[in-house]
């Protein structure tokens, strides 16, 4: 689902801004190749709303004058953030630097309850683990483009030339 991904690549980039290291989850090198600690980030579960009456929101007149109608949708969803370091100091600082990321997700994204489990050591990688998640509210508006063809949703606050991260 294309908006589950926008969510991710928001929380990506948001931690990246923040300094830390972040990929997708399920890289295709293990986190142990890196030196550095690294989150890696995921969609853990998600649920969408429509806006308005089947999501229709109203109408706007866009900078070449023509109305556009505009929809919306929210999800509602858990992303879950993996923090791996070879010293354990490294990924408690690496959950403070990613709790810093609240103030820096896009306005589309209304975040929640942050919460990380007990760090721990994963035997399959050689490191050192602390498994994060967020629990977030995410608001995606489309238009149409004057005509009958229907653009896609975005997050709200991003950008429709911005590249995912």
């Amino acid at each position: 689902m294309r908006e589950l991904r926008q969510i991710r690549d928001a929380v990506i980039s948001a931690l990246r801004t923040e300094g830390l290291a972040a990929e997708a989850a399920f890289p295709e090198k293990w986190a142990a190749e890196r030196k550095t600690p690294l989150a890696t980030v995921a969609v853990g579960t998600a649920e969408g709303r429509a806006l308005g009456f089947d999501g229709y929101l109203g109408e706007i007149r866009g900078e070449d004058g023509q109305v556009r109608e505009v929809y919306g949708k929210r999800l509602e969803g858990v992303i879950t953030i993996d923090l791996r370091a070879e010293r354990a100091a490294d990924c408690e600082e690496g959950g403070e630097t990613a709790a810093a990321l609240l103030g820096k997700l896009p306005e589309g994204i209304r975040p929640g309850e942050l919460s990380w489990e007990a760090l721990s050591w994963e035997k399959q990688t050689g490191l050192f683990l602390r498994r994060g998640t967020l629990r977030c509210e995410a608001l995606f508006l489309a238009e149409t483009s004057g005509g009958p063809e229907f653009l896609d949703f975005i997050l709200k606050g991003v950008l429709r030339n911005e590249q995912p991260a």
